[in-house]
C-alpha cells in the first residue's frame, strides 16, 4: 500500500494536521550596491556617497526586538547577511548587530552566518575583519569569468578581482565560502558556460550556485532584451556543467545548489525545507510558524531604504495570516527544488494541512512521471520533474485541478531563490 492509499484511508480524520515549529533563521538584508546591475530585480539601490550605517543597524536591532516576541526561545540556527552589497558596510558594523542580537534572541554557537559580497568591494584584510566580527561563511557573486560577460551584466568587477577575493577569503581563514555563477548569458556558448565551471573549481569553494540568467519584470534587460542563447542550448550548457560540477566533487542537492561533502547552505535549505525565519532589513521578508495559535505569519518590511529609515519601527512592517492552501503551495514550491523532495509528515507538520488535501495532485505528477516515491511516504521529482519544475509546481497552485495526461511544456527549470 501507497503513501497516498494510506493517508486517503484517514481521510475522515480531516483537513488539518498539527502544526510543529520548524528550525529558526535570521535574514538581514542590507539594500545598498555600488550599482544596480541590468539583470537584477532583487530590491538594491544605488549608495549614497555616505551609508548610514549607524543609523541603520540601530532599525535593524529595532526589527529584531518586535519579531523576538513571536520566537520565544527559540534558537536561530543560520544569518544572512544579504543585499544589496552587504560588504559595503565595515565589518565593525557587522560585528556590533551580530554581538547586541544575542540581547534578543538565542543565536547557536554554531550558528552559520553568511556575508555575501562582491569581489569589486574587497580591500585588503577585510575578510579577516569580518571573520572576527563573526561571519564564517562568505558568497562571492563572481556570475562570470568571462570579461566580456562580465561587462555585459554591469558587473563592477573582473576575474582579477575573484582571485584576489578568493585568495583574501583563505587567508583570512575563511575556507567555507560559495561563488555564484550564471549561465545562459547574452550570445554565450556551451565552451564559454564550461569554462566558468572550470574557473570556480580551481578557486575551491565549498559550494557553487549555478543557475540561468532569466530576464525577471522590472530590470532592464527585461524592457531591453539581450540575445540569449535558444532554450536547447542552456539546456545544453546546464547539461554538460552538471557533469563537470559533478566530476570536480560538488554533489547537487537543488536546482541550482552544489556542495562538497558537509557544507549544504544551512541558510538555503531551511528556507527550501519551509522552516522558520526572521527578516529585518528595507525590503525583508519574514515567516513565523506559531503552532499554539495553528497559523503562520509572513512580513514583509518597506523597501525603500530612506522610508524604512524614516517610519517607526512599529509600523514597518506588513503582516499577515497564511492561509492553508497557500502554505500548501509555498511548501511544496520550495520543497520540489530539492532533489531529495519531501515526506508527507513533513508536509503535514510543516503546513498544518494533512496529505490527503494533495494526495491527488501527487497521484497525477507520479502518473506524468514528475514525481517518484523513492520511499515509503518520501516522494521526490524526476530527471523529468527536475527539468518541467515550473510545471510540476503549477500543479500545486490553490484551485488546479489535477490535469488528465497533459504534457508538460516545454520549457527550462529557472531561478527562483536568492542566492546562497
Amino acid at each position: 500500500m501507497t503513501a497516498c492509499e494510506r493517508h486517503r484511508e484517514h481521510a475522515q480524520a480531516g483537513t488539518t494536521a498539527r502544526l510543529e515549529a520548524p528550525p529558526l533563521a535570521l535574514y538581514v538584508h542590507l539594500p545598498w550596491c555600488v550599482r544596480k546591475c541590468p539583470y537584477c530585480d532583487f530590491n538594491s539601490h544605488a549608495a549614497p556617497e555616505l551609508l548610514p550605517q549607524q543609523a541603520y543597524i540601530e532599525a535593524l536591532l529595532e526589527d529584531l526586538a518586535l519579531d523576538a516576541a513571536r520566537v520565544g526561545e527559540r534558537q536561530i540556527v543560520s544569518i544572512f547577511f544579504g543585499g544589496g552589497t552587504p560588504s559595503l558596510f565595515d565589518p565593525d558594523r557587522i560585528g556590533e548587530f551580530l554581538q547586541r542580537a544575542r540581547d534578543h534572541v538565542r543565536i547557536a554557537m554554531d550558528a552559520e552566518v553568511t556575508l555575501e559580497a562582491n569581489p569589486g568591494t574587497i580591500e585588503h584584510g577585510r575578510f579577516a575583519d569580518y571573520r572576527a566580527a563573526g561571519v564564517n561563511r562568505v558568497s562571492l557573486g563572481a556570475q562570470s569569468f568571462d570579461p566580456a560577460h562580465l561587462r555585459r551584466l554591469g558587473r563592477i568587477h573582473d576575474s582579477h578581482d575573484i582571485a584576489r577575493a578568493v585568495d583574501e577569503l583563505v587567508r583570512a581563514g575563511i575556507e567555507n565560502f560559495n561563488l555564484d555563477l550564471m549561465y545562459g548569458l547574452p550570445e554565450q556558448t556551451t565552451a564559454e558556460a564550461i569554462a566558468d565551471i572550470d574557473a570556480a573549481v580551481a578557486c575551491a569553494p565549498t559550494h557553487i550556485s549555478h543557475y540561468q540568467l532569466t530576464l525577471e519584470p522590472g530590470t532592464v534587460f527585461y524592457h531591453r532584451p539581450p540575445p540569449l542563447p535558444d532554450p536547447e542550448v542552456c539546456w545544453e550548457m546546464q547539461l554538460r556543467c552538471q557533469e563537470r560540477l559533478a566530476r570536480a566533487g560538488y554533489e547537487q542537492y537543488e536546482v541550482s545548489a552544489y556542495a562538497r561533502a558537509a557544507r549544504r547552505c544551512v541558510h538555503n535549505l531551511n528556507y527550501w525545507r519551509f522552516g522558520d525565519y526572521i527578516g529585518v532589513g528595507a525590503g525583508a521578508h519574514g515567516k513565523i510558524t506559531q503552532p499554539e495559535s495553528s497559523s503562520i505569519v509572513r512580513s514583509a518590511r518597506i523597501r525603500q531604504p530612506r522610508e524604512y529609515l524614516s517610519t517607526p519601527s512599529s509600523h514597518r512592517a506588513h503582516v499577515q495570516h497564511v492561509a492553508s492552501e497557500d502554505a500548501a503551495f509555498e511548501y511544496m514550491l520550495n520543497a520540489l527544488r530539492l532533489l531529495e523532495g519531501f515526506h508527507a509528515r513533513d508536509f503535514e507538520a510543516r503546513t498544518g494541512v494533512s496529505f490527503t488535501r494533495i494526495a491527488a495532485t501527487v497521484a497525477a505528477a507520479r502518473e506524468r512521471g514528475l514525481l517518484i516515491e523513492w520511499q515509503p511516504g518520501a516522494y521526490r521529482p524526476t530527471e523529468l520533474g527536475q527539468r518541467f519544475l515550473n510545471d510540476l509546481q503549477a500543479l500545486f497552485l490553490p484551485g488546479s485541478e489535477p490535469p488528465q495526461s497533459v504534457p508538460p511544456r516545454q520549457s527550462s527549470a529557472d531561478r527562483q531563490s536568492a542566492s546562497s
